[in-house]
């Protein structure tokens, strides 16, 4: 075999390497990724049925609830649209508290509600991951533009 055939050679199976360790780890990112998505979304039926996810939004005042064995907690997660009911076993952050921001990490269950296995609550008043910030700025906006399309339809008297 001559040096060029032996080079070639070289370079193919320097390219059949990086490609299964490219493949390997495309495979490992895809498996560990949990998509962000709004609880608008997830009633719309947008969220992946077989794999994590998180939701985030504001935990809705007045619906957190206490097990009796003081570790399973349920609340409500909102957008100010649309509302999800979050079911989690565990310890929860500190800073969890009810009209504060939370994002949660689990399944969609069949009977509709969010089993949570990891709730994080954000660290200070003003903080917000972007996609959630931007799920509240949209579910906002279309209320706004629901109320003023409300507003516009409905006739209004005349006073004399």
């Amino acid at each position: 075999m001559k040096s060029r055939h032996k080079k070639l050679a070289l370079i193919g199976a320097a390219l059949v390497v990086v490609g299964i360790i490219a493949l390997l780890v495309l495979n490992a990112l895809n498996s560990n990724i949990a998509l962000y998505i709004s609880p608008t979304d997830v009633a719309a039926g947008k969220a992946p049925a077989d794999k994590l996810f998180r939701i985030g939004g504001v935990v809705k005042e007045g619906s957190l609830a206490r097990q009796a064995d003081g570790v399973t907690v349920a609340f409500i997660v909102t957008d100010t649209e649309t509302d999800i009911p979050v079911h989690y076993k565990g310890i929860l952050p500190d800073l969890f508290k009810e009209g504060k921001g939370v994002v949660a990490q689990g399944r969609l269950s069949e009977d509709g509600h969010f089993a949570a296995s990891e709730v994080l609550a954000k660290h200070d008043e003003n903080y917000m991951p972007p996609a959630a910030a931007k799920a509240v700025d949209d579910a906002h906006a279309r209320a706004a533009g629901k109320k003023a399309a409300e507003d516009t339809a409905t006739p209004t008297k005349a006073s004399n």
